[in-house]
């Protein structure tokens, strides 16, 4: 069985997992008051092209995710999300755990834009209902897709119009940054959200994301949030060495290179059998919609996640590739599926 269900089935890379043996018994400062730490996070700073954010290292992206927003929201405040939103359908309410409201929109394509959230901001207009105060979105979102400059530009001044903060989600933000569609970087980004991460966990770090904070007044007492949600990790070094090494020699775009090429290797075999997809992704996420026969033939071989039923005979499957995707596996995927029985 070959795993095309997620990006994180794979260990580390080699040169992340070199580092870390070769540091192992060192002795170092804990809660990421050590060298590495430091000197990675400078290193992002360089890449993101700021001095001036506050750049905080987590192990996992809901940990991410709930620490941040329950720390930037006042008690009677809520996040916006688009209904396939990682916050709303797959955190297991942690930020509704942490007393704040998540509000859902329908969207088609995972994106949020400024006339999906204008009805929820004339719908909550006194203080009988949650005030709506944070805008959640993710790039790449949760169905592969990505925001290009434009639509994050037309959001982030709709925000700042509205006095919202806008988060994003960077769990696979790799994949999202190289792809052939897209036409930002990460000093974009840094001037057009309050708040965002960079996913190490599901772009060939062991695990990790790095929090940067670029709004001057979410900054203020952050590690007591941090410590107080269980966050900061004694040995702080293991990700501060993870992300050192991701970004001094540009492995983290290397990887999620290579996991774009192999998700585009995969998307080609797919349509060229004559089969559609649920959205278009230019990520390392795609979506093709196949006959259940041929499914249930393919998992005989392959591991893959059921993403929604089409009708009676159809379904949506997701397939995602990584850093460590095997072409011959993506060739022999394909080949499979020309000899399904339809």
């Amino acid at each position: 069985m070959y795993s095309f269900k997620n990006d994180y089935s794979e260990g580390v890379h080699p040169e992340i997992l070199k580092a870390l043996t070769e540091s192992n018994l060192e002795q170092s400062e804990g809660y990421g008051e050590d060298s590495y730490t430091k000197k990675a996070i400078e290193l992002l700073k360089e890449k993101i092209k700021r001095s001036d954010v506050d750049i905080h290292l987590f192990v996992g992206g809901t940990q991410t995710n709930l620490t941040a927003l329950s720390a930037f929201l006042r008690p009677h405040e809520a996040a916006i999300a688009a209904n396939t939103g990682h916050i709303l359908v797959h955190e297991t309410g942690a930020i509704e755990a942490t007393g704040h409201k998540v509000i859902s929109i329908d969207v088609s394509d995972g994106k949020l834009r400024p006339e999906d959230i204008k009805p929820a901001l004339e719908t909550h207009t006194d203080e009988h209902m949650v005030k709506p105060k944070l805008v959640y979105i993710s790039n790449s979102t949760e169905i592969g897709t990505i925001y290009s400059k434009s639509e994050l530009e037309n959001l982030s001044k709709f925000c700042k119009e509205n006095k919202l903060y806008l988060y994003l989600d960077g769990a696979r933000l790799g994949s999202a940054l190289c792809s052939e569609e897209n036409d930002m970087d990460l000093s974009d980004l840094a001037n057009l959200v309050d708040a965002f991460y960079i996913g190490g966990t599901k772009n060939g770090a062991l695990m990790g994301e790095a929090l940067v904070i670029c709004k001057d007044s979410l900054k203020e007492d952050f590690r007591f949030h941090i410590k107080q949600k269980g966050g900061l990790l004694a040995k702080g070094r293991l990700l501060g060495i993870q992300f050192f090494q991701l970004f001094k020699n540009d492995l983290f775009f290397d990887m999620a290179k290579h996991a774009n090429a192999m998700a585009n290797l995969l998307k080609k075999g797919i349509s060229e059998e004559g089969y559609k997809f649920l959205t278009h992704s230019p990520s390392n996420q795609i979506f093709p919609i196949l006959p259940e026969k041929v499914i249930k033939e393919l998992q005989d071989k392959y591991l893959f996640t059921i993403w929604e039923k089409v009708d009676e005979n159809n379904s949506v499957i997701r397939l995602v590739t990584s850093w460590a995707t095997k072409e011959d596996k993506v060739l022999a995927f394909i080949e499979d599926l020309k000899n399904a029985a339809v």
